[in-house]
């Protein structure tokens, strides 16, 4: 990858969001997912700006669900990862663990 291509933390929890919510992966849904997986809220505005960093990345595609009255006639945007982005997730988690091992103050350690 390219040097600004990497993933940043945000991006990498909205991966494995869509990636756990399979279909229903639209801003709100992967907002909650990341909420209770990890206890931090995130704003879905911030949702949307890494989606679409993704989508640029080639990571996740979307395609628009139905239109809905209770959305003003305005359809939902659901995402899903492609192949890239799950490549781009496996490496990603070797990389973390391996940087992760040996570091004995996340270890179990005592600083």
């Amino acid at each position: 990858m390219r040097r600004r291509d990497y993933l940043g933390s945000l991006e990498l929890m909205v991966l494995l969001a869509v990636l756990r919510l399979g279909e229903d992966a639209y801003g709100v849904p992967i907002s909650r997912e990341i909420e209770d997986q990890s206890g931090r809220p995130v704003p879905v505005a911030s949702i949307y700006a890494a989606l679409l960093r993704l989508e640029e990345k080639d990571l996740v595609s979307c395609r628009l669900g139905n239109p809905t009255a209770e959305r003003g006639g305005r359809a939902k945007k659901y995402f899903e990862v492609t192949e890239q982005g799950v490549r781009e997730a496996r490496q990603t988690q070797r990389a973390l663990t391996r940087l992760w091992r040996g570091v004995r103050q996340l270890n179990g350690a005592t600083v």
